[in-house]
């Protein structure tokens, strides 16, 4: 069987051990997952209890650890497997700020939108980030206003 979006299965698995790790814990009660759903009640360990917010994040370098490093490496090199990471370091597309802004809120190819995961702060941040980091040199920080400009919320037909 062949995925069509190879990058949304790994950041849904890398989703679900994080939710698992916040909410394990050995006290009396635990479920079968080792949450004590009885002592927080707002926390379902349940497959489909519903979204996982992580943390919101303060730097680019936080947002890049947290979402991106997980398909496009520690070192921005990307890779291939299921399918082809492109990678950050050293890319030409990164010197127009548009192009990054427009692939991290809309998504590209096996890459998902992160419009409803990130909001323009985090989404100017990272972009920041990598656009000055993995060999690259694109020194103009990413404003939050330029985000905006570009933020349109993907449709369910983009992808």
């Amino acid at each position: 069987m062949k995925l069509r979006y190879p990058a949304l299965g790994l950041l849904a698995a890398f989703a679900a051990a994080q939710a698992i790790a916040q909410n394990t814990g050995d006290s009396p009660g635990g479920d079968s997952l080792g949450g004590n759903s009885r002592a927080n009640p707002g926390i379902q360990n349940r497959p489909g209890g519903g979204p996982v917010k992580t943390p919101d994040p303060r730097s680019g370098k936080e947002v890049y650890r947290q979402i991106c490093q997980a398909c496009h490496m520690a070192d921005g090199k990307g890779g291939t497997g299921a399918g082809t990471i492109p990678a950050l370091a050293g890319n030409a597309k990164l010197g127009v700020a548009a192009y990054p802004i427009t692939v991290v809120v809309r998504g590209k190819g096996g890459m998902p939108p992160f419009a409803g995961t990130l909001n323009p702060a985090e989404v100017a941040a990272v972009v920041t980030y990598v656009r000055t980091n993995f060999g690259n040199n694109f020194a103009k920080p990413v404003t939050e206003d330029e985000v905006k400009r570009l933020w349109v919320a993907p449709s369910a037909s983009d992808h």
